[in-house]
């Protein structure tokens, strides 16, 4: 059995689960190339969303041969590869769930995983790759500064929307590196590097391509670095980045993606869009046939999650929206401030998301907030709720085609219903 089915499981649920055909954990290379240049497009089908359909039909006639009756309500319930798997559901079979919870969801892949590799792709063209301890560094920085914004000083940036922290204001000051203590100064290189893995992904004339992380995520998921036994350092890309282009894109084992320039990422970008958009991207705004199937679901996504970034999630809400303004009945997004990837961080996290959604489908009580204990004070209740405000709790760029100014900020102003964190203190237990 896999492990987490056991939270399913001692609810009184018949669980199921599919590794997408190829083994959780297993490397790409091991099954994308039929040969050098040829795709096998039957595996990647089966992982995009063949697999997810098979596991949930399967897992039903199971379930309704071991108890005499079908299933009352079916749920999906997954978080990173999970969410964009639960939305692929939405997307494409939708009448498969009464509810789906589909956490910080790693949709529009064709974009955001290419993308990922940006910083690396910055460290290269500057030829500097500094040591983790000064992102870290940058990054308590941009929470000391931006913390505030949000009228609660609790460590977490909540409005990162509002938050226009300039790492080049550091440049020439002391810092204590967090690794070895030793005295460091903040460098022009290491401030660079962490904007543009805020800004996200852009062309050589800067024009945005995808988005970056929201300031205060860790960087060293993606701005990644480390040492060689003689003090060389060098860029650590995020792997599952490296494989989709060596692998889907470039088709070539070999290839490396230490070398990319700004003109080649943004070619391999391109590419990555033009092949594999329908198969895997799980973009599609359109959830009319799962709203007419009666389905509703819940999305929930860390604003300090280090490897997807919320806003390819706020963008795709935007674009649901924008098909549909009835959206928020069958369709919810909550962003939670300071919450890593699908858990941790220093944010409350929403641990009960999935009772939220069991209440609207079954009870038809639609979510308005939804419940998330804090990690750093014991007894603190904290509470999203459904707020129709402008754009507070994400940094969106627009990036038009006259580039950016060094540490110059835009931010969008949408229209969508927001989500914004209000904390309650109650008793401890409470």
């Amino acid at each position: 059995m896999a492990p987490a089915l056991a939270p399913a499981i001692a609810n009184g649920y018949s669980a199921a689960s599919t590794d997408g055909g190829h083994g959780i954990g297993v490397s790409a290379s091991t099954w994308a190339l039929l040969s050098p240049g040829n795709v096998d497009l039957h595996l990647l089908v089966d992982f995009a969303s063949r697999s997810l359909h098979d596991m949930t039909v399967l897992g039903k006639a199971v379930t309704e041969s071991f108890y005499g009756t079908a299933p009352q309500y079916s749920y999906w319930n997954g978080c990173s590869t999970g969410g964009r798997q639960g939305l692929m559901e939405a997307q494409r079979y939708a009448n498969d769930y009464d509810g789906i919870l589909a956490t910080a969801p790693a949709t529009n892949w064709h974009k955001f995983v290419t993308a990922d590799i940006w910083p690396q792709v910055v460290m290269h063209e500057l030829g500097v790759y500094p040591d983790q301890c000064e992102f870290n560094a940058i990054t308590a920085a941009a929470i000391e500064a931006c913390d505030p914004l949000d009228g609660v000083t609790d460590s977490i940036i909540a409005a990162t929307g509002l938050c226009n922290f300039d790492p080049h204001t550091l440049v020439g000051q002391p810092f204590t590196c967090d690794t070895d203590g030793t005295q460091r100064t903040y460098s022009s290189a290491a401030a660079t590097i962490a904007l543009e893995t805020w800004d996200g992904a852009h062309t050589g004339n800067g024009t945005r391509l995808w988005y970056g992380l929201a300031p205060g995520s860790p960087l060293n998921a993606l701005a990644n670095t480390n040492r060689t036994s003689n003090g060389t350092s060098y860029g650590v890309p995020f792997a599952i980045s490296d494989e989709w282009i060596r692998l889907f894109v470039v088709k070539d084992p070999a290839f490396s993606t230490a070398n990319l320039t700004t003109a080649a990422f943004e070619s391999i970008f391109r590419q990555s869009v033009q092949e594999y958009a329908s198969i895997i991207g799980t973009d599609d705004p359109d959830l009319s046939a799962f709203r007419d199937a009666g389905g509703k679901m819940i999305t929930w996504h860390g604003l300090a999650d280090p490897l997807i970034p919320p806003n390819g999630t706020v963008d795709y809400y935007n674009r649901v929206i924008a098909t549909d303004p009835q959206v928020p009945d069958y369709y919810r997004m909550f962003l939670a401030p300071g919450v890593g990837h699908c858990s941790g961080g220093s944010g409350p996290y929403p641990e009960n998301a999935l009772g939220a959604l069991v209440d609207w489908v079954e009870k038809g009580i639609a979510p308005e907030e939804l419940a998330a204990t804090s990690p750093v004070v014991n007894g603190t209740l904290a509470k999203w709720f459904y707020l129709a405000v402008e754009v507070l709790a994400a940094r969106v760029l627009d990036r038009p085609s006259d580039k950016l100014e060094q540490g110059q900020v835009r931010k969008s102003v949408a229209t969508l219903l927001w989500l914004f964190l209000v904390v309650r203190s109650v008793p401890s237990g409470g």
